[in-house]
């Protein structure tokens, strides 16, 4: 009987220290540089959104970060790391195309002076390397305007009287993406 109980707890042992290797044998990927963010457009606190942008935020010291850091007439990812991915929970008017709900990648071409933003069907991308522009959902043009620097990609919104807007920052640069909902409109008519 003993034996029995030597056994049973050598063997108990045994199990116990191959169960901690193998937990801590798990390896983890190191961490982004970029940290990753989720901004939403709600018409209130307590209401569900409309909208939903998951990007990452590439960090940078200096003012001006378009034509230097992200050339001008190339497509970006708009972010860092993963394509930036939009969810539109309603149909929407993206500019002035309209976009019917669902989850989309949002790339932009900068230049100095206007915009072109791109909705693309092709979802779970890693930056631009799979853009594919028979994918395109919508393209528009908007200005680009300047601003007080921020030092970390932002992608924000303002809400306008007419609808709101989808601010894009980083470093001095400013671009407003005109959005609106069937429901924002009727209400103002």
């Amino acid at each position: 009987m003993k034996k029995i109980k030597i056994l049973a707890i050598l063997l108990w042992l045994s199990m116990l220290i191959f169960t901690v290797e193998l937990a801590n044998a798990q390896s983890f990927s190191s961490l982004d540089k970029e940290s990753h963010d989720i901004t939403y457009y709600k018409e209130g606190n307590d209401l569900k959104p409309q909208i939903k942008v998951l990007y990452g935020r590439p960090a940078t010291d200096q003012d001006s970060v378009f034509g230097t850091e992200i050339p001008f007439g190339k497509i970006w990812r708009t972010g860092a790391n993963e394509a930036t991915e939009i969810k539109f929970y309603k149909d929407v008017m993206f500019g002035n195309k309209y976009v019917k709900a669902g989850t989309y990648v949002l790339f932009t071409i900068p230049n100095e002076d206007y915009w072109t933003i791109i909705l693309n069907s092709n979802t779970d991308t890693y930056g631009t390397y799979f853009y594919n522009s028979d994918k395109d959902i919508a393209r528009i043009k908007v200005p680009a305007t300047n601003g007080q620097p921020i030092d970390i990609f932002s992608i924000g919104f303002n809400s306008k009287n007419y609808g709101t807007q989808m601010v894009l920052a980083w470093g001095k640069t400013r671009v407003k993406i005109p959005l609106y909902t069937e429901e924002r409109l009727l209400t103002r008519i």
